[in-house]
Protein backbone atom coordinates (compact mmCIF):
# COMPACT_ATOMS: atom_id res chain seq x y z
CA UNK A 1 0.00 0.00 0.00
CA UNK A 2 2.53 2.47 -0.95
CA UNK A 3 -0.53 5.39 -1.10
CA UNK A 4 -0.67 4.61 2.42
CA UNK A 5 2.26 6.28 3.48
CA UNK A 6 2.89 8.96 0.67
CA UNK A 7 2.43 12.53 2.76
CA UNK A 8 5.01 10.80 5.37
CA UNK A 9 7.23 9.71 2.60
CA UNK A 10 6.88 13.12 1.13
CA UNK A 11 8.50 14.86 4.39
CA UNK A 12 11.99 14.29 3.02
CA UNK A 13 13.64 13.63 6.90
CA UNK A 14 11.58 10.18 6.27
CA UNK A 15 11.52 9.31 2.36
CA UNK A 16 10.62 6.11 1.03
CA UNK A 17 14.41 5.12 2.63
CA UNK A 18 13.28 6.28 6.18
CA UNK A 19 9.39 4.27 5.58
CA UNK A 20 11.46 1.00 4.42
CA UNK A 21 13.34 1.52 7.81
CA UNK A 22 10.08 2.10 9.73
CA UNK A 23 8.47 -1.47 8.56
CA UNK A 24 11.37 -3.18 9.68
CA UNK A 25 11.38 -2.00 13.00
CA UNK A 26 9.86 -3.37 16.31
CA UNK A 27 8.53 -0.74 19.22
CA UNK A 28 8.04 -2.30 22.57
CA UNK A 29 5.25 -0.21 24.38
CA UNK A 30 4.93 -0.29 28.06
CA UNK A 31 1.48 0.73 29.24
CA UNK A 32 -1.69 0.74 26.79
CA UNK A 33 -3.84 3.88 28.76
CA UNK A 34 -3.55 7.31 27.83
CA UNK A 35 -0.24 7.93 26.70
CA UNK A 36 -0.02 4.52 25.59
CA UNK A 37 -3.29 4.28 23.61
CA UNK A 38 -2.34 7.44 21.62
CA UNK A 39 1.19 6.01 20.87
CA UNK A 40 0.06 2.70 19.56
CA UNK A 41 -2.12 4.03 17.16
CA UNK A 42 0.58 6.86 16.00
CA UNK A 43 2.96 4.12 15.35
CA UNK A 44 0.40 1.88 13.46
CA UNK A 45 -0.50 4.53 11.15
CA UNK A 46 3.36 5.32 10.55
CA UNK A 47 4.05 1.63 9.40
CA UNK A 48 5.67 0.24 12.02
CA UNK A 49 6.63 -2.98 11.79
CA UNK A 50 5.80 -4.72 14.85
CA UNK A 51 4.22 -3.21 17.56
CA UNK A 52 4.44 -4.89 21.24
CA UNK A 53 1.58 -3.73 23.59
CA UNK A 54 2.67 -4.72 27.52
CA UNK A 55 -0.60 -3.65 29.87
CA UNK A 56 -1.64 -4.99 32.71
CA UNK A 57 -5.00 -3.38 33.06
CA UNK A 58 -8.47 -3.48 31.62
CA UNK A 59 -11.22 -0.69 29.89
CA UNK A 60 -12.77 1.05 32.62
CA UNK A 61 -15.48 3.63 31.91
CA UNK A 62 -13.28 6.79 33.16
CA UNK A 63 -10.97 5.83 30.56
CA UNK A 64 -12.91 7.07 27.74
CA UNK A 65 -12.36 10.54 28.61
CA UNK A 66 -8.69 10.60 27.37
CA UNK A 67 -7.60 6.79 26.04
CA UNK A 68 -8.54 7.60 22.52
CA UNK A 69 -8.59 4.00 21.26
CA UNK A 70 -10.88 1.97 23.37
CA UNK A 71 -14.70 2.01 23.26
CA UNK A 72 -17.63 1.61 25.30
CA UNK A 73 -18.00 -1.70 24.08
CA UNK A 74 -14.59 -2.67 25.32
CA UNK A 75 -15.87 -1.03 28.80
CA UNK A 76 -18.89 -3.67 28.51
CA UNK A 77 -16.57 -6.55 27.72
CA UNK A 78 -14.21 -5.87 30.28
CA UNK A 79 -11.38 -6.19 27.75
CA UNK A 80 -7.34 -6.11 28.83
CA UNK A 81 -6.60 -3.20 27.87
CA UNK A 82 -3.46 -4.63 25.73
CA UNK A 83 -6.12 -7.21 23.74
CA UNK A 84 -8.62 -4.15 23.23
CA UNK A 85 -5.67 -1.80 21.49
CA UNK A 86 -4.56 -4.97 19.22
CA UNK A 87 -8.12 -5.54 17.86
CA UNK A 88 -8.61 -1.11 16.98
CA UNK A 89 -5.08 -1.23 15.62
CA UNK A 90 -5.59 -4.23 13.73
CA UNK A 91 -8.80 -2.71 12.04
CA UNK A 92 -6.67 0.61 11.27
CA UNK A 93 -3.72 -1.20 9.71
CA UNK A 94 -3.43 -5.05 9.21
CA UNK A 95 -0.30 -4.55 7.71
CA UNK A 96 1.36 -4.36 10.90
CA UNK A 97 2.45 -7.29 13.07
CA UNK A 98 0.90 -6.42 17.02
CA UNK A 99 1.40 -8.91 19.93
CA UNK A 100 -0.56 -8.48 23.21
CA UNK A 101 0.79 -9.19 26.53
CA UNK A 102 -1.24 -8.80 29.16
CA UNK A 103 0.75 -8.76 32.05
CA UNK A 104 2.55 -6.85 34.82
CA UNK A 105 6.11 -5.50 34.26
CA UNK A 106 8.74 -6.42 36.24
CA UNK A 107 12.48 -7.03 35.66
CA UNK A 108 11.84 -11.24 34.94
CA UNK A 109 9.00 -11.07 32.86
CA UNK A 110 10.05 -8.11 30.60
CA UNK A 111 13.30 -8.89 29.73
CA UNK A 112 12.36 -12.24 27.19
CA UNK A 113 10.19 -9.64 25.15
CA UNK A 114 13.49 -7.42 24.42
CA UNK A 115 15.70 -9.55 22.24
CA UNK A 116 14.67 -8.15 19.00
CA UNK A 117 13.38 -5.19 20.05
CA UNK A 118 14.51 -1.31 18.38
CA UNK A 119 12.86 1.08 20.67
CA UNK A 120 11.16 1.23 24.05
CA UNK A 121 8.35 3.73 24.42
CA UNK A 122 7.31 4.43 28.09
CA UNK A 123 3.64 5.00 28.59
CA UNK A 124 3.82 3.77 32.68
CA UNK A 125 2.48 5.56 36.08
CA UNK A 126 4.67 4.45 38.20
CA UNK A 127 9.13 5.00 38.55
CA UNK A 128 9.21 1.95 39.89
CA UNK A 129 8.70 0.03 36.23
CA UNK A 130 10.57 3.44 34.69
CA UNK A 131 13.58 2.24 36.51
CA UNK A 132 13.55 -0.79 35.68
CA UNK A 133 12.96 0.25 31.82
CA UNK A 134 16.16 2.29 32.13
CA UNK A 135 18.65 -0.22 33.66
CA UNK A 136 16.74 -3.04 30.63
CA UNK A 137 17.46 -0.24 27.87
CA UNK A 138 21.07 0.27 29.04
CA UNK A 139 22.00 -3.29 30.18
CA UNK A 140 20.66 -4.17 26.52
CA UNK A 141 21.51 -0.69 24.37
CA UNK A 142 17.73 -0.31 23.45
CA UNK A 143 16.46 3.18 22.94
CA UNK A 144 13.45 4.05 25.19
CA UNK A 145 11.82 7.37 25.65
CA UNK A 146 10.23 8.93 28.95
CA UNK A 147 7.00 10.52 29.14
CA UNK A 148 4.22 11.27 31.73
CA UNK A 149 1.82 13.84 32.44
CA UNK A 150 -1.01 14.76 34.90
CA UNK A 151 -3.66 18.00 35.19
CA UNK A 152 -2.27 19.83 32.73
CA UNK A 153 1.46 19.16 32.86
CA UNK A 154 3.45 17.21 30.79
CA UNK A 155 6.72 15.87 30.27
CA UNK A 156 9.08 13.49 27.87
CA UNK A 157 12.92 12.61 27.44
CA UNK A 158 14.84 10.28 24.90
CA UNK A 159 17.15 8.29 26.97
CA UNK A 160 20.04 7.04 24.34
CA UNK A 161 22.15 4.59 25.52
CA UNK A 162 26.05 5.66 26.43
CA UNK A 163 25.27 8.96 24.33
CA UNK A 164 22.53 10.29 26.79
CA UNK A 165 22.39 10.68 30.57
CA UNK A 166 20.24 8.13 31.99
CA UNK A 167 16.79 8.35 34.07
CA UNK A 168 18.98 7.15 37.24
CA UNK A 169 21.66 9.72 36.21
CA UNK A 170 18.65 12.53 37.14
CA UNK A 171 16.79 10.65 40.25
CA UNK A 172 19.36 7.96 42.64
CA UNK A 173 16.28 6.96 43.86
CA UNK A 174 12.66 6.05 42.62
CA UNK A 175 10.65 9.00 43.95
CA UNK A 176 7.49 9.54 46.23
CA UNK A 177 4.45 8.87 44.49
CA UNK A 178 3.36 12.13 44.16
CA UNK A 179 -0.02 13.26 42.18
CA UNK A 180 -1.52 11.04 39.28
CA UNK A 181 -4.48 11.29 37.13
CA UNK A 182 -6.56 10.01 39.69
CA UNK A 183 -5.61 12.23 42.71
CA UNK A 184 -5.24 15.41 40.35
CA UNK A 185 -6.72 14.78 37.19
CA UNK A 186 -5.81 15.28 33.88
CA UNK A 187 -6.72 16.81 30.21
CA UNK A 188 -6.47 15.24 26.74
CA UNK A 189 -4.76 17.96 25.34
CA UNK A 190 -1.72 17.17 28.17
CA UNK A 191 -1.79 13.57 27.11
CA UNK A 192 -1.83 14.51 23.03
CA UNK A 193 1.22 17.05 23.70
CA UNK A 194 3.36 14.37 25.25
CA UNK A 195 1.98 11.65 22.48
CA UNK A 196 3.22 14.20 19.57
CA UNK A 197 6.74 14.36 21.24
CA UNK A 198 7.19 11.05 21.86
CA UNK A 199 5.79 9.77 18.57
CA UNK A 200 8.24 12.16 16.57
CA UNK A 201 11.11 11.09 18.89
CA UNK A 202 10.17 7.66 18.14
CA UNK A 203 9.86 8.12 14.38
CA UNK A 204 13.55 9.94 14.36
CA UNK A 205 15.37 6.63 15.98
CA UNK A 206 13.24 4.46 13.71
CA UNK A 207 14.64 6.06 10.49
CA UNK A 208 17.96 6.27 11.90
CA UNK A 209 18.38 10.24 11.89
CA UNK A 210 20.22 10.26 14.67
CA UNK A 211 21.37 14.15 14.75
CA UNK A 212 17.81 14.97 15.14
CA UNK A 213 16.77 13.23 18.54
CA UNK A 214 16.40 16.22 21.34
CA UNK A 215 18.67 16.20 23.67
CA UNK A 216 16.56 17.79 26.31
CA UNK A 217 13.93 16.92 29.06
CA UNK A 218 10.98 19.26 27.71
CA UNK A 219 8.48 19.95 30.03
CA UNK A 220 5.47 21.89 29.60
CA UNK A 221 1.96 23.43 31.34
CA UNK A 222 -0.80 23.81 28.76
CA UNK A 223 -3.50 25.36 31.67
CA UNK A 224 -0.46 28.15 32.36
CA UNK A 225 1.26 28.39 28.95
CA UNK A 226 4.55 27.29 29.86
CA UNK A 227 7.05 25.51 27.94
CA UNK A 228 10.55 24.51 28.80
CA UNK A 229 13.31 22.63 27.99
CA UNK A 230 16.32 21.63 30.00
CA UNK A 231 19.71 20.48 28.52
CA UNK A 232 20.80 17.08 29.89
CA UNK A 233 24.64 17.04 29.00
CA UNK A 234 26.32 17.84 32.25
CA UNK A 235 24.09 15.50 34.56
CA UNK A 236 25.42 12.40 33.16
CA UNK A 237 27.28 10.15 36.08
CA UNK A 238 30.11 8.50 35.31
CA UNK A 239 29.70 6.66 38.98
CA UNK A 240 25.96 5.69 37.89
CA UNK A 241 25.00 2.01 38.51
CA UNK A 242 22.71 1.88 35.34
CA UNK A 243 24.82 3.65 33.18
CA UNK A 244 28.43 4.34 34.83
CA UNK A 245 31.70 2.69 34.74
CA UNK A 246 31.12 0.18 37.02
CA UNK A 247 27.46 -0.93 35.87
CA UNK A 248 25.14 -3.17 38.65
CA UNK A 249 21.56 -2.39 37.12
CA UNK A 250 20.29 -2.15 40.56
CA UNK A 251 16.44 -2.35 39.30
CA UNK A 252 17.12 -5.39 38.23
CA UNK A 253 17.28 -6.66 41.32
CA UNK A 254 14.48 -9.31 42.02
CA UNK A 255 14.84 -7.84 45.40
CA UNK A 256 13.05 -4.57 44.42
CA UNK A 257 9.93 -6.64 42.52
CA UNK A 258 6.99 -5.54 44.36
CA UNK A 259 4.69 -8.47 44.81
CA UNK A 260 1.57 -6.37 46.38
CA UNK A 261 1.27 -2.59 45.41
CA UNK A 262 -1.08 0.57 45.39
CA UNK A 263 -1.96 1.13 41.55
CA UNK A 264 -1.29 4.52 40.80
CA UNK A 265 -3.29 6.97 43.42
CA UNK A 266 -6.57 4.57 43.07
CA UNK A 267 -8.17 2.49 45.33
CA UNK A 268 -7.16 -0.32 44.07
CA UNK A 269 -4.42 -3.04 45.14
CA UNK A 270 -2.78 -5.02 42.55
CA UNK A 271 -1.85 -9.20 44.37
CA UNK A 272 1.03 -10.98 42.29
CA UNK A 273 1.37 -14.59 42.55
CA UNK A 274 5.33 -15.75 43.26
CA UNK A 275 5.27 -17.26 40.18
CA UNK A 276 2.98 -17.10 37.22
CA UNK A 277 -0.09 -19.85 37.59
CA UNK A 278 -2.36 -20.38 34.38
CA UNK A 279 -5.75 -20.60 36.17
CA UNK A 280 -9.31 -22.04 34.70
CA UNK A 281 -11.12 -19.26 34.34
CA UNK A 282 -14.40 -20.57 33.59
CA UNK A 283 -13.99 -23.16 36.47
CA UNK A 284 -13.22 -20.96 39.10
CA UNK A 285 -16.34 -19.01 37.99
CA UNK A 286 -18.11 -21.95 38.72
CA UNK A 287 -17.12 -21.79 41.76
CA UNK A 288 -17.47 -18.35 43.16
CA UNK A 289 -21.22 -18.17 41.53
CA UNK A 290 -21.67 -21.32 44.08
CA UNK A 291 -20.34 -19.00 46.61
CA UNK A 292 -23.10 -16.09 45.46
CA UNK A 293 -20.19 -13.77 43.60
CA UNK A 294 -21.64 -11.58 40.92
CA UNK A 295 -19.16 -12.98 38.29
CA UNK A 296 -18.33 -11.81 34.98
CA UNK A 297 -15.42 -13.60 32.60
CA UNK A 298 -13.70 -13.42 29.01
CA UNK A 299 -11.04 -15.32 28.12
CA UNK A 300 -8.65 -12.63 29.52
CA UNK A 301 -9.75 -11.97 33.16
CA UNK A 302 -12.70 -12.69 36.01
CA UNK A 303 -14.55 -10.12 37.74
CA UNK A 304 -16.64 -11.29 40.76
CA UNK A 305 -18.05 -8.80 43.51
CA UNK A 306 -20.14 -9.84 46.76
CA UNK A 307 -20.61 -7.53 49.77
CA UNK A 308 -19.31 -4.29 48.01
CA UNK A 309 -15.97 -5.91 47.65
CA UNK A 310 -14.69 -6.24 43.88
CA UNK A 311 -12.22 -8.37 42.33
CA UNK A 312 -10.81 -8.57 39.05
CA UNK A 313 -8.86 -11.62 38.42
CA UNK A 314 -6.14 -12.22 35.28
CA UNK A 315 -5.74 -15.83 33.98
CA UNK A 316 -1.97 -15.91 35.27
CA UNK A 317 -3.19 -15.27 38.69
CA UNK A 318 -2.50 -11.47 39.04
CA UNK A 319 -5.17 -9.90 40.75
CA UNK A 320 -6.36 -6.21 40.99
CA UNK A 321 -8.53 -5.70 44.35
CA UNK A 322 -11.10 -2.16 44.17
CA UNK A 323 -12.32 -0.05 46.62
CA UNK A 324 -9.28 -0.15 49.29
CA UNK A 325 -5.33 0.86 49.88
CA UNK A 326 -5.15 -1.31 52.84
CA UNK A 327 -2.80 -4.38 50.93
CA UNK A 328 -3.03 -6.69 54.27
CA UNK A 329 -6.74 -6.39 53.53
CA UNK A 330 -6.57 -6.91 50.02
CA UNK A 331 -4.00 -9.62 49.91
CA UNK A 332 -6.38 -12.00 52.80
CA UNK A 333 -9.08 -11.15 50.11
CA UNK A 334 -6.76 -12.48 47.37
CA UNK A 335 -6.13 -15.92 49.80
CA UNK A 336 -9.71 -16.48 50.44
CA UNK A 337 -10.91 -16.66 46.65
CA UNK A 338 -7.60 -17.74 45.23
CA UNK A 339 -5.96 -20.17 48.39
Amino acid sequence: MIERYSRQTLFSPIGEGGQAHIHQKHVLLLGAGALGSANAEALTRAGVGKLTIVDRDYVESSNLQRQQLYTEQDVEDKLPKAEAAKRHLHAINHEVDVAAVIMDATARSLEPLLGHVDLIIDATDNFETRMIINDLSQKLQIPWIYGACVGSVGMTMTILPDKTPCMNCLMKTIPVQGMTCDTGGIISPAVTMVVAHQTAEALKILVEDWEAVRPTLVTFDLWRNQYQTIKLTKAKRTDCLSCGEQRTYPFLNADNMTKTAVLCGRDTVQVRPSKPLKLQLEKLAKDLKGSDYLVKVNPFLLSCEKDGERMVIFQDGRALIHGTKDMVHAKALYQRILG
